[in-house]
This record gives C-alpha cells, structure tokens and sequence, in this order.
C-alpha cells in the first residue's frame, strides 16, 4: 500500500471513531465505558427526558437534588458551571475490571468536592474478567474508598449490559451472576463499613439475575437507570430508589430521591 493511501485510510478511519458513539468506541480493553450508555444504546430514550425535564420527584418524598455522574469522555470537568446550575452530587468513574483507572479521577473527584458538591465514586463490573471480591478491592484500593465527613457517597457499583461482547450478561447465568453481585457487596462492606449503591436498569436485573433472586434491597441502595417520565418497576425487592438516572444527555443526569438532609445522611451512612 502506497504511503498516500495509507494515509488517507487512517485519516478516514479517524473520522469514523470521532463520530462514532462512545458505546461503539468500546474495545475488549476495558476502560471505554461510560455510565448510561449501554442502557441508552439497548434499551432507548422517551421523548421529553434532558435538562428541561427535570430533576423528576417521587411523589412519595416531593423533593429531589440533582446531581450527575462523569467518567474519562467528559475530561477536565468545569465543576463550577455546574454547581451554578444547581448540580449538588456527583459520581465520579474511579475504575472498570481489575485493570483500568479513570486518568481524570483526580481533577474529577476532588474538584466536585472543592466546589461543594457531594460526590461518591464508582466502578464499571466486568463479572467475566475476575471475582466480585477482586474488582471490589481493586475498587477500593483506587478511589473507591469511603469516609465519614458528610460530603463522602458510599461506593456504587455500575452492573449492566456488556460493552465488550454480544452477551448482555457476560456468559454468566443468573445465580452465577447473583452470586458475582454478593461477592462484591460483601467485600466493599468489609474494607469500608458501607454497602455499595447498586446502578442497573431493571430490564437488565430481570434478565441477567432473574424477577425471583439477588435480593440486595435490605443493604444495597438502589440507583436505576431509566429514560423515561417514570422509573417504571423497579428491580427485584427494591420498592423505592435512591438515585433516578432520568437521562443521558448532555450529561448523565441524576435525581436523588430526597431532601438535601437526606443526601447528606447517606453520606454520613
């Protein structure tokens, strides 16, 4: 091949991956996977979610704090802008697997911090790359850790469809992946003293862990994920939410279901 079109070949590559959705960037290395998009991309968007829809409130409680998530895509976050628009949580992408750090955790967790926000971290599950346990201490180890100073999120747990393959439960069967869930529920209470918040979809609960098991609704609370005017019915047991993840763009953004108080009680644990 002549280095002109060699050339040309790559440049037109390029453009495609620039173009190209960040659940279609994904390759079998992990670390591409950010928050939403994979339930986006299977199980769609209802007209009327985004900025102008909300933050939407469970008529049970009749308040909500807005918040929002972010992984390595968004970069350098300008946390001001958004605690000026009224964002008062975040969850910050600390880890995926066993293998990948988030290059901008830093600036991320500590600048939502700085700006007054109260902020959590969380890891993207890879359950056919190694143990719960072992994701949940590499977790740990690499910012998922907890602190009781009121402004700390307990640790959450992103189990979804899979970026990587065409499995959407990654090869595992239903009390295999139950079993996978515990294993690093289990561990993540053990090294911080906190039960990690749980971010699914129900679709995804129902298929890959069964309407009938991995009941995690006494301990794990619950972040759903759902583009739509409701939540809908809510995984296996869990009869109320913690966080609404209502919609994708521009942003992965976030309902807490509560007043501030009660935010700043699931901090504090």
């Amino acid at each position: 091949m002549a280095v002109s079109t060699r050339i040309l070949l790559t440049a037109v590559l390029l453009a495609s991956a620039t173009l190209s959705s960040p659940a279609a960037l994904a390759d079998p290395v992990p670390g591409d996977t950010q928050m939403g998009s994979q339930i986006a991309k299977h199980e769609g968007v209802a007209e009327g979610t985004g900025r102008d829809f909300g933050p939407p409130v469970d008529p049970a409680t009749g308040v909500a704090v807005p918040g929002i998530d972010v992984s390595r895509w968004q970069g350098d976050v300008d946390w001001r802008l958004h605690w000026d628009n009224g964002v008062r949580f975040a969850y910050v992408k600390a880890t995926e697997g066993t293998g990948y750090v988030n290059p901008h955790f830093g600036q991320q967790y500590n600048g939502s911090f700085n700006v007054g926000m109260i902020r959590g971290s969380y890891h993207f599950a890879l359950p056919d790359r190694s143990s719960g346990a072992d994701q949940a201490n590499y977790f740990v180890n690499n910012g998922g850790g907890w602190s009781r100073d009121g402004r700390t999120l307990p640790g959450a747990l992103d189990i979804e469809y899979n970026p990587y393959g065409e499995n959407k439960c990654y090869g595992l069967d239903q009390p295999t992946m139950t079993r996978w869930l515990k294993d690093f529920s289990d561990t993540y209470h053990h090294r911080t003293g906190r039960w990690p918040v749980i971010y699914t979809s129900t679709s995804w609960w129902a298929m890959c862990t069964g309407w009938h098991a991995g009941d995690f609704s006494n301990n794990n609370p619950l972040w759903v994920a759902r583009y739509a005017a409701t939540t809908g019915v809510l995984p296996h047991a869990w009869r109320v939410y913690t966080i609404w993840q209502y919609s994708s763009t521009p942003i992965d953004q976030n309902s807490f279901n509560g007043g501030y108080d009660r935010l700043v009680a699931l901090a504090l644990g």
